[in-house]
């Protein structure tokens, strides 16, 4: 693992900087360049993987991704990705048009790559395009279009499983808010899992159900919300991102809540800052940045040998034990 000392060299800042922009520290004036070298250092230094010989493919890739640059730092896990995807372009001498959905061009390319959340009107015009199409990080195979997403029902059983092993029969959860571009509210997949698996084992507690934006200060908030509304804290919270973990972590301690003493946190995709936050966050490891390699991988194999029928793509999770669960 990649010390905060070297991030610090790697990203030109000091070592208390970083460990402050890791830890999200919201009295800390930094500009949002330094903030995005520093998570960006932070994920590449984490991420090492043999490279093999750069390949001459002559290919250009569309890469379309439904977020802004403000949103990427919010809550990392995207970023994470478009590192993967820009490594392994980059490795295999493709060309990437980055494009806006509500800016997409009329510049030929050989396939395209659709990263985020897009709802289904947004698709049928990228479907028109009649190119190759892989959508990352949702399910788009109803429409035709090959997807690459993350198994959440194994995650969010791996998550409940510990739990329930460690002895916790009060199980809450934070769940994530977010929209598509034209604003149409994205159900989390993790919360369905979740409250299908507690309501077979008799566990589920609505009143132990709250929301938030995916990003470590709507954490913070809500996590402080739901403090001051709840009778009774459970005695263990699983939130559906790191950024929001962190978030609720923060609002927890400052009211007197130890984690994992009195409240055990698990959160979700394992970002590199995981690792630096106090208590280290224990999370469900996604391996992001191969993910984004693996997407260019598979709409490269689009191009070349087109398929009959779309393909679903799952990517398996591995829950990483750290400090904040006993």
């Amino acid at each position: 693992m990649a010390t905060i000392k070297d991030i610090a060299e790697k990203a030109g800042v000091s070592p208390a900087t970083v460990s402050r922009v890791l830890n999200y520290d919201d009295r800390l004036s930094v500009g949002k360049d330094t903030k995005k070298r520093i998570f960006e250092t932070a994920e590449l230094l984490n991420y090492t993987k043999y490279k093999s010989k750069r390949k001459t493919q002559q290919k250009t890739i569309r890469f379309i991704q439904w977020y802004d640059e403000d949103e990427e730092l919010a809550d990392i896990y995207y970023l994470a990705i478009r590192l993967g995807i820009e490594a392994k372009a980059e490795e295999l001498n493709l060309s990437l048009l980055k494009e806006p959905m509500d800016q997409v061009s009329e510049n030929m390319t050989d396939g395209i790559i659709a990263l985020g959340k897009f709802d289904d009107n947004q698709l049928e015009k990228l479907k028109a395009l009649n190119q190759p199409l892989l959508v990352v990080d949702s399910n788009a195979v109803n429409l035709g279009i090959d997807s690459l997403t993350v198994d959440f029902e194994q995650a969010v059983n791996q998550v409940i499983d510990y739990f329930i092993a460690a002895g916790h029969q009060e199980i809450g959860i934070l769940s994530g808010i977010e929209f598509t571009t034209q604003q149409t509210e994205i159900i989390d997949p993790r919360l369905i899992a979740f409250k299908q698996r507690l309501k077979q084992l008799h566990l589920y507690r609505p009143e132990w159900l709250y929301t938030a934006p995916f990003s470590v200060d709507a954490g913070y908030l809500a996590t402080k919300e739901f403090i001051k509304q709840t009778k009774k804290i459970p005695s263990a919270l699983f939130a559906t991102s790191d950024a929001l973990a962190i978030g609720a972590m923060r609002a927890f301690q400052e009211e007197g809540i130890q984690i994992p003493k009195d409240l055990s946190l698990i959160g979700f995709n394992d970002i590199s800052i995981a690792k630096y936050v106090t208590p280290a966050l224990t999370t469900i490891n996604i391996p992001t940045e191969w993910m984004g390699e693996l997407a260019v991988k598979l709409i490269v194999d689009l191009i070349e040998d087109p398929a009959p029928l779309p393909r679903k793509t799952m990517i398996s999770t591995q829950l990483v034990t750290r400090d904040s669960t006993l």
